[in-house]
């Protein structure tokens, strides 16, 4: 097994492991319930893990990187109600429009 993210946030271990479920890649969370050891243990020690078999550990690499990466492109403009969108979303928060943006 190769640990391939660790934080100090439970939520954001838990988001990395649904990001490898997504692409198909299974995950172990370690460290769970240690964060009521700090100050016994190492501060990273604690944090909650995510570890991947050995033959999966550079697709759950690139997996994370990838989520990590910034949204490409530029802000776009909902056609049905105007509202001005930030390049991840691909559907209006405002009135739940989706389809392609139009710049």
């Amino acid at each position: 097994m190769k640990r391939v993210f660790r934080a100090a946030s439970l939520i954001q271990v838990a988001h990395a492991r649904n990001l490898l479920l997504t692409d198909g890649i299974q995950s172990e969370l370690r460290n769970q319930y240690l964060a009521g050891a700090l100050g016994d243990l190492p501060m990273l020690e604690t944090w909650p893990q995510l570890y991947v078999d050995d033959a999966d550990e550079q697709a759950a690499l690139r997996a994370l990187a990838r989520a990590a990466a910034a949204p490409a492109g530029s802000p776009w403009t909902c056609a049905h109600c105007g509202e001005v969108l930030e390049p991840q979303f691909t559907s209006c928060w405002r009135c739940g429009t989706s389809g392609a943006p139009t710049p």
